[in-house]
């Protein structure tokens, strides 16, 4: 048996958990200044793109509005727009540095719907490749990204500065 070695997850299991509180995991990496800790590659003015810390797939990213909703009907349509607008740029961006095959994007409104973080509302923009599923995720239940989330971060950030 061959072994797979991830030696920077050791630094999120040993770190403190945060506290649940009434503020959501997006509001606080809205309000940091500290873009690259938090992998956001693009802020907009109602809401930013930020990479998924646990991607379905590299260069998965999240389009969060700043407003922290549950659901579409908690947002202003100039708030809906913008976080259309920023999808779609993310897509555009994707394709340009990742050059995928194709894309799910999508977002889960409620528990029974699959969302991991109930109180904020996200679209997920995930790349995808033809071939990009192999035997690890389906024995091992294991995903193998070829690129640190930083260095995929670096990457979309420049090209987000392009367009």
């Amino acid at each position: 048996m061959e072994s797979l070695h991830a030696p920077w997850r050791m630094q999120y299991i040993l770190a403190p958990k945060v506290q649940s509180s009434d503020v959501s995991l997006f509001t606080r990496i809205a309000q940091s200044n500290d873009d690259e800790k938090h992998h956001v590659v693009a802020r907009d003015r109602t809401c930013f793109a930020v990479l998924n810390t646990y991607p379905y797939n590299g260069g998965h990213l999240m389009v969060v509005p700043y407003k922290q909703v549950a659901d579409f009907g908690e947002l202003t349509d100039e708030e809906m727009t913008d976080l259309m607008k920023l999808t779609r740029r993310c897509q555009q961006v994707l394709k340009k540095v990742m050059k995928p095959d194709g894309f799910n994007i999508g977002l889960n409104l409620g528990r029974v719907a699959g969302a991991g973080i109930l109180d904020h509302l996200h679209i997920h923009v995930v790349p995808r490749w033809l071939g990009d599923t192999n035997f690890m995720p389906i024995l091992a239940h294991t995903q193998v990204l070829p690129e640190a989330l930083s260095d995929v971060a670096s990457r979309l950030r420049a090209a987000f500065s392009e367009c």
